[in-house]
């Protein structure tokens, strides 16, 4: 055979499908585009980026560290629900299995066949690089070792790599790891192809993955290396000295050649074949290439392929740029293609444009080459300006290609060859040839069905989005191949939705405008239910009742062709010509379709031939019914008679029906009990259709008279489309002669169960074969409504009303009444003329598959020879799945089990500290074509230019401005109320319905031209409307339409961050600063970032925009932003020593009249202790609370227990009135100004003056829990009462005192935040923002304080979030306190037992909640979102039921874990299982059998059992009541 001829005779292996993930491209077509326009994606690092990454200072700044990188984006992203992992699994599972499991997805998909489709053996063959997630992030964390070690091992052994993505795609071939270094995924794909020709495979995938941990990070040069010392891969250059390392993936579907081409698949090239050896000891070393052993690899290969090297005309070579490999390949070459012209080969390396990606790279220079085919234009090799000295081009064919050139056609087919070597000596090179020329599609029919499913509304929502862009782009796609592609090549997923269209126009603009008339959307969660086929009866037919079908459609015309040859002889006439006549005999052929021996036949032929077509394409009923004449279909279905004999009956049946008087029927809205009056020898019962429905038959003349007397009675009712009196006394006359026709059919049991029309009950084989059943038939009324009625019971039957019209579904559907989950389809539309038959049969094909009824697709394309195309694949819908490293500085305490709280106290203070720091290349990120955001306009005109710059980077924009009530005035324009939550609500709907749910948002109502400083009432109330209590309802809002959907939300204000000292502040504009940290910890989808920003001069607004717009559309690694000109600025925390005072008590003075808020609380009768033993000081404690007068506590303590609440506190009172304190207890609200002046008057009357006030009045204990999900704007002003609105009214009240200080208690909370804290946090806020403020003034020393948690002995009100039961003692807070009263003059204290820096990764992470405790081993790792369940959330209700559920978030990683969850619904499997019922027993003492974990998989009926178990020794009675008492709670 010669060589031209291979390909076209269907040898080789064909790549149908690719996907990968590359530096700088996220898929296979960003890959090519980078590629032609010669792109390096190439990161140069900034010192931050290293610091973060762990890299120290003192090594990234020597002269010979590298700070470049080939970066992957996303590599801590991965869709788990799509793969049925929870989030614990995918957390600690290495990102190259991820990786790996989506590349193959998506590639399955782009070859057009979706994971577990195929039925085919499918293999995979793939390899992996070193594992650094486990070494670099996992392993420094041995409390998640000890939590999830089994886990971790499985899904980080690199033997699981290819069997994992073999189980999660189900995949039934060969899985097999790879591992040969570098050259791992060629050689990857060299035993795919071996396994396809062998037979083992019939679908192939091979590729390999490698991902950097950490990413950002360089390298320290080493000359004799093989790292670039400039982070540049030169190939062939005589600057060559290296590589870099890259990250990404790939993966390649592969087929044999001939099973691609009958299959209609899309080739993008076609491996003639490959070869792969070891270099064995022929080499200076174990890491050194060889010359023999490239040679032999090469040689074979082009062997193999039976091609002579001259007909190739381009290599992709290993080309790693280093001194001593690129010589050594060229040699090989050379040594090959010996004897060839010069300059007849191009060669490059991909490596010069994404590093060196190790065992992927092999995988990433075959789909380059493949795409070069394909596109027959070859891609410029980058950095190659004079050639390696050391190698020989002169003597060879071969030349660098240094510009995209076009690839012309020659002699022989375009052929290339890929070479891969492996540190170690494996080698491997594969010769590949463009595809064949594929056969001009076929146009298909007029119309198509698309369909489109997904995991998630909003995953549905994606797709919806992406095939839209797709059909823009492609305009000339062809439409047959792109619905049969969706068709056959995708798995199904509950969240559905079709469209029948004509053209690509027509659907592009249905898709993307989300059409309501044309798109019909369903969930549907059971993935097949049964159908039931309903066949009416006599009155829906009409002349070219399925014509459209007839033409359209082999199997319904080659049925009805059947019938109707069969029915001639019986007839006298072709029945199609009254069917289907011509324009000019129509009238005629109406005329005689209404003649009952006309009627009947027809209607018989085409609800046979449309049933037999439903079949056709897999639906098969399990159930049927017939009215009247459609039982005969149903029957002749059942087999009860052969087709020919319900033929020659139902034609006889008409003959003898035509023979007798005319008669009529009408349709009454009464039930069958109310029609009995107007029976009688003429009138009849004819059917009862359904309880309120029936219908009369008799003579004309006596139907006449009862019309009249309905319309008398004012009856509903309606004359029916039929000749004669059906079912009545006038069918008396023919009954002899049916029966004797009947004896003489054959009758058998049927065998497809239907429901008698007669009794309304299953028809039973007795009755089926008795020929007296059909006489009564004939002559008994039709009792459909009990049929109907039987039907029903099965809960998940949709149904199929298979004949013209849709009369029996609308019956059905009336009976069905509120069961919504009904689905009942109409195969003809009644007036053919109305709509053309094979849009309307689509759409009822599309209904059904909605509603989960399982189809054959390919015969939806019966007779056409349909061809699979590329389009766009699955969305995911990733999440952050990823456990960061534990600073260094904490991984020897973590290791040994030691606390974090830190023995010297002098080490736990911090203040505020702004750094200069401009965005790093890494972190820009180019605005995405299509990519939806959400603007909040300010009345400054900043937005509007922020809109411009978006749309014009491509972006979907979305923006919303200030109005008085909720308004859309165009697509993407809204209007709402600041204040108004429902119109936050109403908001997110429209989004959602419109497809348009934002991936990012950004907030500017925080611009106001309004002063900084304003802190009136009126102002703050105003500055929370347009700030904190907006962004609050935008994220309730969109939490629920989001779904697993990320957003990030950038928050833009001014005077909102102290930086300079000087700006104008706004401390309600601050609060916002609070949410912002929280809503990432309770929303772990959403990602929010605050920028701060000076109010231009006029003539710099546009610097300002543009400042903006390079800002969010940068990646938000620095959560708080400021703006100060053109310099930017990230917000820290700077640690002070603070030494414990040598002398003096600060600004304490002797004998000092202090006024403490919230004074009888613990904080302040702690600080109230210190002050009278420190300085005798004359104390003023206030609260909300009544407190008795000082006169009746002698009294209450005799009244009253010890252990009573107040009696303990006036105990204390009265100790420090012994050490010479003056006390006075005062009740007063803060937040009302009347009672502040009382107080204030009240101390100067009882001290004559006020030295210093100490402000702690709060919201304390439980109240101060609020999730962001309840929160409202009545709840959160109960928590602003004390600490906003009565701090400003303290300070009103205060001006023009000369005090010594004002210290403000807020909480680490205010940087921190924490689950249920965000106006905790908000509120903490404003009082650091306010001090800040005050501060400027000459006078009195304002201090906020943002203290950790106090330790009070057990876990109180005063606990700061994330504080461990080891946390701030009193003593050692007062001593805090102590020092900062003796301390410099900064207005914002930290206080931290725990190193912040180490606090503030966790805390402040962007993508997940916080943990609530972080001593834990769930610390390490995030809690994502319970997900929808069919059980409402429960909260534990006691300790044994929080500790399970505890165990649960650590192996499931799912927060919120409700005691009616499923522990399977949550991600949970028999693996899991064992862990979990081992934690049980080492924690719990409770032996579980596993089996009682699936018959009882929740956390309220474990703790039943454990109860059980640990009560066996326990009386009888006791553990009665306590059972009783949990299961009642249940």
């Amino acid at each position: 055979m010669s060589e031209e001829t291979a390909v076209s005779a269907g040898q080789g292996i064909a790549i149908i499908g690719m996907a990968g993930r590359f530096p700088g491209a996220r898929s296979v077509e960003e890959f090519w585009r980078n590629l032609c326009q010669g792109v390096e994606a190439r990161s140069e690092l900034s010192g931050e980026e290293l610091e973060a990454s762990g890299v120290e200072r003192s090594v990234w700044t020597r002269p010979d560290y590298v700070r470049a990188a080939f970066l992957m984006e996303g590599v801590e992203l991965f869709d788990a629900s799509l793969f049925g992992l929870n989030p614990r699994e995918a957390e600690v599972m290495d990102p190259q299995h991820r990786l790996l499991c989506e590349c193959a997805w998506e590639a399955l998909e782009r070859a057009g066949y979706g994971a577990s489709q195929y039925r085919g053996n499918v293999g995979i063959f793939a390899g992996s690089g070193t594992n650094e997630y486990l070494r670099n992030n996992l392993a420094a964390r041995p409390e998640l070792f000890r939590s999830v070690e089994g886990m971790i091992l499985l899904g980080n052994d690199e033997d699981c790599m290819a069997t994992r993505a073999a189980y999660l795609l189900d995949l039934r071939g060969p899985a097999i790891n790879v591992h040969t270094a570098c050259s791992s995924s060629l050689v990857a794909l060299h035993l795919a192809c071996q396994s396809l020709r062998a037979g083992e495979s019939d679908l192939a995938l091979a590729g390999g993955v490698r991902i950097n941990v950490p990413q950002l990070r360089g390298y320290v040069f080493a000359p004799d290396g093989i790292s670039s010392p400039d982070g540049h891969c030169r190939a062939f250059d005589e600057k060559a000295q290296g590589t870099v390392s890259g990250s990404g993936g790939g993966i390649v579907v592969l087929k044999r050649l001939a099973d691609a081409l009958e299959d209609g698949d899309f080739i993008h090239a076609v491996i003639l074949d490959s070869a792969i050896n070891n270099d064995g000891a022929s080499k200076v070393g174990f890491t050194a290439p060889s010359v023999d052993g490239q040679v032999a690899a090469i040689s074979e290969a082009i062997s193999m392929a039976n091609v002579e090297p001259g007909t190739i005309q381009y290599i992709e070579a290993h080309g790693t740029g280093t001194a001593l490999g690129d010589p050594i390949e060229l040699a090989a070459l050379n040594q090959v293609f010996q004897g060839l012209p010069p300059k007849s080969c191009a060669i490059g390396s991909v490596k010069t444009n994404i590093g060196h990606m190790d065992a992927a790279a092999g995988v990433a220079g075959l789909i380059k080459t493949a795409l070069a085919l394909q596109h027959r234009q070859i891609p410029a090799s980058l950095h190659f300006t004079r050639p390696n000295p050391k190698i020989d081009f002169e003597g060879g064919p071969f030349y660098v290609n240094q510009a995209l050139q076009a690839w012309r056609e020659g002699e022989a087919p375009r052929r290339a060859g890929v070479s891969s070597f492996g540190i170690g000596g494996t080698n491997a090179h594969a010769v590949l040839e463009e595809a064949p020329l594929p056969e001009e599609a076929a146009p298909g029919r007029s119309s198509q069905l698309l369909v489109l499913s997904a995991r998630s509304k909003r995953a549905l929502e994606d797709a919806t989005s992406n095939l839209a862009a797709h059909l823009e782009a492609h305009p000339g796609v062809n439409l047959a191949d792109l619905a049969y592609t969706l068709q056959v090549g995708r798995k199904r997923f509950e969240f559905r939705r079709v469209l029948v269209c004509r053209t690509a126009e027509e659907a592009q603009q249905a898709l993307a405008t989300r059409d309501p008339q044309r798109l019909l959307t369903q969930t549907q969660e059971l993935s097949s239910r049964p159908v039931a086929f309903l066949f009416p009866g006599q009155g829906a037919q009409s002349v070219d009742m399925g014509r459209g079908l007839y033409e359209s459609e082999p199997v319904f015309r080659k049925h009805v062709d059947d019938c109707c040859e069969r029915l001639g002889p019986k007839l006298g006439f072709d029945l199609r010509e009254v069917l289907y006549p011509p324009e000019a005999r129509r009238e005629e052929a109406s005329q005689k379709l209404l003649q009952t021996f006309v009627t009947q036949p027809a209607l018989f032929v085409i609800e046979y031939a449309l049933a037999r077509l439903w079949m056709s394409l897999g639906v098969k009923p399990e159930a049927m019914i017939g009215h009247s004449l459609g039982e005969y279909v149903a029957a002749c279905l059942a087999g009860v008679f052969s087709l020919e004999d319900a033929l020659e009956l139902v034609a006889f049946r008409g003959q003898l029906l035509q023979k007798l008087p005319g008669g009529a029927m009408v349709s009454i809205h009464l039930s069958e009990k109310e029609v009995q009056e107007f029976l009688g020898p003429q009138v009849s019962l004819a059917a009862v259709n359904a309880p309120s429905l029936c219908v009369l038959a008799g003579p004309t003349d006596a139907m006449e008279s009862l019309e009249a007397e309905l319309v008398r009675r004012k009856v509903g009712h309606r004359r029916l489309h039929t000749s004669h009196a059906f079912h009545s006394a006038m069918m008396d006359p023919i009954l002899a002669a049916f029966a004797e026709r009947m004896q003489r059919i054959k009758l058998s049991p049927p065998r497809i169960p239907y429901v008698s029309t007669l009794t309304g009950t299953w028809i039973t084989a007795a009755a089926a074969t008795n020929p007296r059943y059909w006489v009564d038939h004939l002559r008994q009324p039709v009792r459909f409504g009990d049929g109907v009625d039987t039907l029903l019971a099965e809960p998940q039957r949709v149904f199929v009303e298979v004949g013209p019209g849709h009369g029996l579904s609308t019956l059905l559907r009336n009976r069905a009444g509120s069961e919504a989950h009904r689905t009942a389809v109409s195969s003809l539309h009644r007036f053919p003329e109305a709509q053309e038959d094979r849009p309307f049969f689509l759409a009822a094909v599309g209904q059904l598959w909605l509603s989960g009824a399982e189809l054959q697709w390919p015969k939806l394309h019966a007779d056409e020879r349909r061809r699979r195309i590329p389009l766009p694949a699955y969305p995911f819908q990733r999440e952050r799945y990823w456990i960061e490293p534990q600073p260094k500085a904490e991984q020897a305490r973590a290791s040994s089990g030691e606390r974090r709280k830190r023995a010297d106290l002098a080490e736990w203070f911090y203040v505020p500290d702004w750094k200069r720091r401009s965005l790093s290349a890494a972190s820009m990120r180019k605005v995405q074509p299509g990519s939806r955001w959400l603007v909040f306009l300010d009345s400054l005109g900043i937005g509007e230019r922020l809109v411009r710059k978006l749309e014009a980077a491509g972006a979907e924009v979305s923006c919303v401005s200030i109005g008085a009530e909720f308004t859309r005035r165009d697509e993407r324009r809204f209007e709402l109320a600041p204040g108004q939550q429902a119109h936050y609500r109403r908001l997110g709907e429209e989004l959602q319905r419109m497809g348009r749910l934002p991936e990012h948002a950004v907030h500017l109502w925080g611009l106001t031209p309004e002063l900084g400083g304003v802190a009136d009432d009126a102002g703050v109330r105003s500055q929370q409307e347009l700030g904190f209590y907006s962004v609050l309802f935008l994220s309730q809002a969109l939490a629920e339409p989001l779904g697993k959907q990320t957003l990030q939300l950038d928050v833009v204000s001014h005077g909102t961050q102290d930086v300079t000292g000087e700006e104008p502040l706004a401390p309600g504009k601050a609060m916002v600063l609070g949410l912002c940290t929280v809503i990432p910890q309770e929303h772990p989808g959403m990602r929010c970032r605050s920028i701060d920003v000076e109010l231009p001069e006029a003539g710099e607004e546009e610097r300002l925009s543009t400042q903006l717009f390079q800002e969010v559309s940068a990646e938000g690694r620095d959560r708080a932003v400021a703006y100060r000109g053109r310099r930017r600025w990230v917000e820290g925390f700077e640690p002070v020593r603070l030494e414990s005072p040598a002398e003096g008590p600060g600004l304490l003075r002797e004998r000092g009249i202090y006024l403490l808020t919230g004074g009888l609380g613990r904080v302040g009768l702690a600080l109230a202790e210190h002050l009278a033993a420190t300085v005798h000081a004359r104390l003023v404690l206030a609260g909300r609370s009544a407190f008795p007068d000082r006169g009746e506590w002698e009294a209450w303590l005799k009244g009253h227990p010890e252990e009573d609440d107040t009696s303990r506190k006036i105990r204390r009172l009265l100790a420090l009135e012994q050490q010479g304190a003056e006390v006075l207890t005062v009740r007063a609200d803060l937040s009302q100004p009347a009672e502040v002046e009382a107080l204030l008057a009240k101390v100067q009357a009882r001290f004559g003056g006020l030295h210093g006030v100490v402000h702690g009045a709060a919201t304390t204990g439980t109240e101060v829990y609020l999730p962001i999900r309840e929160a409202d704007t009545q709840a959160c002003e109960s928590q602003f009462n004390s600490k906003v609105h009565g701090l400003r009214v303290l300070r009103d009240a205060l001006r023009g005192r000369k005090l010594d200080f004002v210290l403000l208690q807020s909480s680490l909370a205010s940087i921190l935040g924490g689950l249920g804290f965000a106006a905790y946090s908000a509120a903490n806020r404003f009082l650091d923002s306010l001090a800040a403020l005050e501060a400027r003034g000459d006078s009195t020393r304002w201090i906020s304080v943002n203290w950790d948690g106090w330790d009070f002995g057990n876990a109180g009100p005063g606990r700061a979030p994330g504080s461990g039961p080891q946390g701030m003692t009193a003593s050692e807070g007062v001593s805090a306190f102590q020092r900062i009263l003796s301390g410099d003059e900064a207005s914002n204290w930290v206080v931290s037992a725990e190193a912040l820096e180490a606090r503030l990764p966790v805390w402040s992470q962007q993508n997940g909640a916080a943990p609530p405790v972080p001593e834990k081993a769930v610390e390490a790792a995030a809690s994502h979102q319970r997900p929808d369940l069919p059980t409402e959330y429960v909260a534990p209700r006691d300790d044994l039921e929080a500790e399970l559920a505890r165990i649960w978030t650590e192996l499931l990683g799912v927060q919120q874990v409700g005691i009616h969850d499923s522990f399977f619904q949550l991600g949970g499997h028999s693996l899991l299982g064992m862990q979990l019922l081992s934690r049980i027993r080492e924690q719990l003492q409770g032996d579980i059998p596993l089996r009682e974990l699936f018959e009882t998989p929740t956390v309220a009926g474990l703790a039943v059992r454990i109860v059980q178990q640990r009560a066996r020794s326990v009386d009888e009675d006791a553990l009665r009541l306590l059972l009783a008492e949990i299961e009642q709670a249940s």
